[in-house]
């Protein structure tokens, strides 16, 4: 807001405080902060302003405050931090297939199709009418759920039924800090105005759907992960020029959801952060591990580059996105009859090309299609054919094309793969380097050059698959680099999943397309893959905690894709690593039943909070626990996966101890299996594990040490890992877990 001689700049702020220090008057810690905005006066008359009091995810409240009113709050007794208001932005269905899920076997019908989970997402809102939020067949809404369904702008209860179980929408902040929500910038109310949270909530938990397409691609039947599952929906992101969520918007949509009764919960979109006190999806999600909910957060699309990962607190699921054996074609015939070949492409009409003409230039062929390079009066009416050149990017080659006119193009790149349906504008096709020079040698010989192209073509079978998006973000975590961040992979690239009609979402020419569903990229799309399989494994396993769930993920996740292969990074065509991919891609019928679990109680995250030298004032922001002794402070958690922090030495050593436990119903036994790549030593003790009955427990210890002499330069060997797997003596399960070595920065 403005200020002048006469006005203070005002701002928001999240206020932690002590509730032990309630005076002995107030009934109720509300009464306590309200009583407490109250006293706080100010020269110019403006009083404070408050927006929500949290019961769960911390103890206090959040207000608008000028800078008199946080001078006079910090000596109020029981104020333990403030923090200033920030912003977070968001991290898209034959995913069910590609991940193993079937009807009559598997993790499918041993979850229930997720019946009687309550899958809380928290995002930018939901369309209620899409078919995917039908509850046709569905139960009675479980007795113990405590949420509503909230009226506002084009919303109200009776948009909510036995699938779509709740819907709130949290916008004070947003609305007090001059980002006044007015349409058509969006809805104040629950209702999905740019279709980010109705595309997660139905990749998490959407009805079965036949008939679905992406204007003519991916033709099938939409499911969500767990279709059984109820949604609740939490809006917090609201669009005004770019999508956003306030920090005590969020805070308020998490700690409303623990209060509602979710099971679980799944957040696609991130905050920067200095410390996890800072960080309220971190704040929030510790609330709700402490009560039992699963929390999967989105990884970030910051990569490929290194420590770029968001969201990346131990007691939360960190999700990377990878692609899918699917890819969207184009076919290209040429009127030779002799060369066809395909290529990449979304164009969303099923336009007839046949027998137009094929352009490629006159005197230099290799500046094809560069700026300003091409004649309206020569490709008018033309498909342009441009030529493979690594100095001109594909996406200035297509703007290049539609200023001069031209009916479509064939683009010859390497860069394909980072193309997005959106890029489809235009009869586009992107085709490989070595099929242009086809193209070109089809040129050379033909005078009366020509195509036919056939658009909307799906291929199934893709290989290799999956691999690790270019975007998604990597670790190691920058904030907690001794817990190997990403998690775990799932799909996350041209998901196709429920939209909001109403929005225009596809460009052609100067017009736009309207759909009810779309394909859509990004580790927004990954975390509700998992957030729906973790709730199949809770169905499943109503005893399991979060961290045994987590376990179960990790520990059984693929690394080796459809082409049997090392899973590659999409970014560079090599060979990912642990710090791209987590534990591997998610397998959810293999986490059905993954033998032994990692289980990490809430002490071991606190005392990981004081191996981090965290401040007991930050504990209490965190934890909401007074007074905690750091008494066993460990940096070493019994998390799945393992992380060496190298320093500036030839060689690092270090000493992992960890517990497994059992969660079959029989005794068994399993030996340790190590594969280490040169310079990494690995012994682990005892090799040998005995397990009684079901829970049963039993520890080892595995040092670790690294030998960098003999790199060129130490960070050759960033990334470099190897794996620890537990096999069973004369049984099924495998315990994987990835070793992997990082510089801390």
């Amino acid at each position: 807001m403005s200020s002048s001689s006469h006005l203070e700049q005002h701002g928001s702020y999240i206020i932690h405080m002590d509730k032990s220090a309630i005076p002995a008057p107030f009934l109720n810690h509300d009464s306590w902060y309200a009583s407490t905005l109250a006293s706080l006066s100010n020269q110019y008359g403006n009083a404070p302003i408050h927006l929500y009091t949290y019961k769960h995810v911390l103890d206090g409240f959040s207000a608008v405050l000028s800078k008199s009113h946080l001078d006079q709050l910090v000596t109020i007794p029981g104020h333990i931090a403030t923090y200033p208001e920030q912003f977070g932005q968001l991290h898209t269905t034959h995913t069910s297939k590609f991940l193993g899920l079937k009807n009559h076997a598997g993790l499918w019908p041993a979850g229930s199709f997720g019946d009687d989970m309550i899958i809380g997402i928290i995002d930018s809102g939901i369309w209620p009418e899409s078919e995917s939020f039908n509850d046709h067949g569905m139960p009675p809404v479980p007795s113990r759920w405590r949420g509503n369904c909230e009226r506002g702008t084009e919303f109200n209860s009776s948009n909510c039924n036995r699938k779509l179980i709740g819907a709130r929408s949290f916008s004070k902040a947003i609305k007090q800090l001059n980002l006044t929500i007015s349409m058509p910038g969006d809805y104040d109310s629950p209702r999905d105005f740019f279709g980010h949270g109705t595309h997660t909530s139905s990749t998490a938990a959407g009805s079965r759907v036949e008939n679905v397409d992406y204007f003519g691609y991916a033709k099938g039947t939409a499911t969500g992960v767990a279709p059984l599952a109820r949604l609740a929906m939490y809006k917090v992101l609201f669009l005004n020029d770019t999508l956003e969520a306030a920090a005590s918007d969020t805070l308020a949509g998490m700690d409303q959801a623990i209060e509602d009764g979710v099971d679980l919960m799944s957040l696609s979109l991130g905050f920067q952060e200095l410390t996890f006190a800072d960080n309220p999806i971190a704040v929030g999600s510790f609330a709700a591990m402490e009560k039992g909910i699963f929390v999967s957060c989105s990884a970030a699309n910051d990569g490929p580059e290194s420590y770029t990962i968001q969201n990346g607190a131990p007691w939360i699921t960190t999700v990377g996105a990878g692609t899918v054996d699917r890819s969207f074609l184009a076919s290209v015939k040429f009127s030779n009859g002799v060369v066809t070949i395909t290529g990449k492409s979304f164009y969303p009409e099923d336009l007839l090309v046949s027998g137009v003409s094929l352009y490629h230039g006159h005197d230099n062929a290799s500046k094809n299609c560069e700026n300003n390079s091409l004649d309206s009066n020569d490709v008018s009416m033309k498909i342009v054919f441009c030529s493979f050149n690594n100095k001109t990017k594909v996406d200035d080659q297509m703007e290049e094309v539609y200023r001069s006119g031209a009916k479509g193009a064939i683009f010859a790149t390497d860069s394909a793969q980072f193309l997005f349906p959106q890029d489809f504008y235009m009869p586009f096709v992107a085709i490989s380097p070595i099929d242009g020079g086809k193209v070109e040698e089809y040129l050379t010989t033909s005078l009366e050059a020509s195509v036919d192209i056939k658009f909307q073509i799906t291929k199934l079978g893709t290989k290799p698959a999956p691999q690790v998006a270019d975007f998604s973000s990597r670790g190691p975590s920058k904030r907690a680099p001794w817990v190997l961040k990403p998690d775990i992979l799932a799909p996350g690239v041209d998901i196709l999943a429920a939209w909001v009609p109403n929005r225009r979402e596809v460009p052609i020419g100067d017009d736009y397309l309207f759909t009810d569903y779309t394909l859509s990229s990004g580790t927004s799309m990954a975390s509700p893959h998992v957030v729906g399989v973790a709730a199949l494994l809770k169905s499943a396993h109503r005893d399991w905690s979060s961290a045994a769930i987590r376990s179960a993920m990790m520990t059984t996740a693929d690394v080796i894709d459809n082409a049997n292969g090392q899973i590659l990074d999409l970014a560079n065509g090599t060979s990912g690593t642990p710090l791209d991919f987590g534990s591997g891609h998610i397998n959810p019928n293999k986490a059905l039943d993954p033998g032994l679990v990692y289980e990490i109680k809430v002490e071991d995250y606190v005392n990981f909070l004081c191996a981090l030298n965290y401040t007991s004032q930050q504990i209490k922001v965190i934890t909401r626990r007074s007074n905690y002794r750091c008494d066993q402070a460990n940096l070493d958690l019994n998390y799945p996966s393992f992380i060496v922090i190298l320093n500036n030495t030839n060689t690092t050593r270090y000493v992992f101890k960890r517990m497994l436990t059992n969660v079959v119903d029989s005794q068994s036994v399993y030996r340790a299996a190590i594969w280490a790549p040169s310079g990494m030593k690995v012994v682990v003790e005892p090799m040998t594990l005995t397990f009684g009955s079901k829970y049963s427990k039993a520890g080892f210890t595995m040092e670790v040490e690294i030998d960098l002499s003999g790199y060129r330069a130490k960070t050759d060997y960033i990334g470099n890992y190897g794996y620890l797997s537990w096999y069973e003596v004369d049984g099924k399960h495998v315990v994987r877990s990835p070793i992997v070595s990082a510089f801390a920065i």
